[in-house]
């Protein structure tokens, strides 16, 4: 089995919520065959009546079957009003959670169960499996119960942005494993490995990169002696045709497809490899939450404040990648990743221009701009100073009254009720001009 079937499989059982309860029926149905065949064997017998028992196990099925029918309609509910009040690329996350693929899943289960053993009543009623059908019913109950209250949860903004925050750390850290020194050597040049007419190797299906096979793409290039350049930055839509890969300094006999089957190639973008589409998502729900339609600058903040903690982390890691060497040192692979610059302009553009007449969201900005500057290394500081001059700017032009500039040019790590410790600068300026 090759990388690109691996990682499509992948994907796609981390994406389906029905492959676990299908396998439940088939491990119901062998359940209660193998309980019914011990039970005969041992001669096992109930003392209710079999007109009892099919009472209950009905009442059994029938009520299981309608939670899952609830459970159903509950997720497809979280699914809209996550696509409609937060953002629609966050709908891969709800399918991926593991307690509501379990729950679902035992819901199957029982209500394929308790059917099974229905079936199987006659004159003889299997004393075991009937109870395990009922009481199965009961812990169903109680999860079902768990399983709403999840789902009310899950909606909440707040808790949908940790969700997104938590899983980007862990893709950051997973890219970026090295940490940022003062003296970490800046990108190296690949001029001199790109020199010459490169072989092109065209994608062959359209969509958003996803994933590529970093360590097979090294072994196949220090096998044929070879440079490979990939053109696309994970996340970037790529056409049919359009370059894939150049190949420098020889590989003229490898095939196309075995590099085509090296990049995951999808419709929507994915978190595996690609941290800036955690910073994509949250900025998407922070704009919605700033349109004029739903003016609910507090979600905002809420995303500022997971981006705030995303961008200390990865401000502090050593970004400078993007080439990967064989077993000798020699450089085998090129590929464009994101730099300090891309991360922080998505961080802070969108906002600051939906939010320009949100003093709580100025302020939260201005605040969160300002702790970057004092706690990240220096070399990181110049591109925040341009947005927090951005902001400055933006303040005066949103809000002529001067009462309404100094709330908006102090930080506020809350926004607006929190404590801060310093005005804007030009009210600074003002009052030691004045104090002079």
């Amino acid at each position: 089995m090759n990388w690109i079937l691996r990682h499509r499989l992948r994907l796609y059982f981390r994406n389906s919520i029905w492959i676990l309860p299908s396998l439940s029926i088939v491990a119901a149905l062998a359940s209660v065959w193998l309980i019914a065949r011990y039970e005969h064997s041992i001669g096992a017998r109930d003392q209710i009546s079999a007109e009892t028992a099919r009472t209950v196990l009905s009442m059994v099925a029938a009520s299981t079957f309608t939670l899952v029918v609830l459970a159903s309609s509950a997720l497809l509910l979280a699914v809209q009003l996550a696509s409609a009040q937060l953002t629609p690329r966050i709908i891969s996350m709800v399918y991926r959670n593991g307690y509501q693929k379990l729950a679902f899943a035992l819901f199957v289960f029982i209500f394929t169960f308790s059917a099974a053993v229905l079936a199987r009543v006659d004159e003889w009623v299997p004393p075991v499996a009937s109870r395990l059908a009922a009481y199965g019913f009961l812990l169903t109950l109680g999860l079902y119960i768990f399983f709403v209250d999840q789902i009310g949860k899950m909606l909440r903004p707040s808790s949908a942005l940790r969700a997104v925050a938590l899983t980007a750390r862990d893709v950051i850290r997973v890219m970026y494993p090295s940490s940022l020194k003062e003296d970490s050597p800046p990108s190296r040049s690949v001029q001199s490995l790109t020199e010459g007419e490169p072989r092109v190797v065209p994608s062959d299906k359209d969509g958003a990169v996803l994933a590529f096979d970093l360590k097979g793409l090294v072994g196949l290039a220090e096998r044929s002696n070879s440079f490979f350049e990939l053109v696309p930055e994970v996340g970037q839509y790529i056409a049919e045709g359009e370059p894939l890969f150049r190949i420098y300094q020889g590989g003229e006999n490898l095939d196309d497809t075995r590099l085509q089957n090296s990049v995951a190639v999808g419709s929507e973008r994915t978190l595996e490899q690609d941290p800036l589409f955690a910073f994509r998502i949250i900025v998407d729900i922070a704009s919605k939450a700033l349109s004029p339609a739903i003016n609910d600058p507090t979600t905002a903040v809420l995303a500022i404040d997971q981006i705030h903690h995303l961008l200390r982390d990865i401000g502090k890691r050593y970004l400078a990648e993007g080439r990967e060497s064989d077993r000798s040192g020699r450089v085998r692979l090129f590929y464009r990743t994101p730099n300090w610059e891309d991360f922080v302009v998505l961080s802070t553009t969108e906002i600051r221009h939906y939010g320009r007449e949100s003093i709580q969201v100025q302020r939260r900005l201005r605040a969160m701009l300002k702790d970057l500057i004092e706690t990240l290394p220096a070399r990181r500081a110049p591109v925040l100073q341009k947005e927090l001059a951005l902001l400055a700017m933006s303040s005066k032009r949103a809000f002529p009254d001067l009462d309404d500039q100094t709330l908006a040019e102090a930080r506020d790590m809350q926004g607006i009720g929190g404590s801060y410790d310093d005005v804007s600068e030009s009210n600074t300026s003002a009052r030691a001009t004045a104090a002079t």
